[in-house]
Formats: structure tokens, sequence, C-alpha cells
């Protein structure tokens, strides 16, 4: 079984992405509408964009899946590489990370 001490994991580099932090005042339902809430963040600064990766903690599930080497006990970071390594340019961390989005604008 892997843990923490096996698979360390070191803070990402956000310096390269626009990082928004929301804390509606009712709280988030689910995943549905916190996606709805960082659909529109990433709509006021991209005319195209796509969700590159995201986290629920709710149900403990990244996108893409099986990014993480160390899920098996540490936390989940790799949709946060794979967010950051594919162009991504804006997160939208809900509710202190239950819910974070990672959007890359698109550019043709």
């Amino acid at each position: 079984m892997t843990n923490n001490q096996n698979c360390p994991v070191k803070p990402p580099d956000l310096s390269s992405v626009a990082v928004v932090r929301l804390h509606p005042e009712n709280g988030v339902k689910g995943y549905q509408q916190a996606v709805e809430l960082a659909r529109k963040e990433a709509e006021q600064r991209f005319e195209e964009y796509m969700l590159m990766s995201w986290y629920d903690r709710d149900r403990d599930f990244e996108s893409p899946p099986h990014t993480s080497e160390c899920s098996a006990g540490g936390e989940k970071e790799g949709y946060i590489n794979y967010g950051l390594n594919h162009g991504a340019k804006l997160m939208v961390d809900i509710e202190d990370g239950r819910f974070v989005f990672f959007y890359a604008p698109v550019e043709w």
C-alpha cells in the first residue's frame, strides 16, 4: 500500500494560472452546481476554453482518472499536474478544495 511517506506531495507552482477561490453563501449542493459556477468564471476570462482537469472531493474523484500516483494513501494531485502541463491558465477552487477545476483557453 502506498502512503504519504512514500509519495510526498510538494505544493504545485500555480504562478502561471489565475486562481479564483469561491465560497458561495449558501454552499454548493454538488458537482453539477460547482461545475456551472466554474464555467461562469471561465466564460468571463476566455472567449473559448476547455476544461482540462478537475477534482471532486465529495466523491474523491479526479479527472483525468488515475493521474495521481499516490491515490492509495496520499492527496490527489495528478489532476493539478495534468492541468498545469496541458495549458491551464485558470484554476477555480470552490469551498477550499471541495471542487477544483482547471481551464485552458482555446487558441486557433
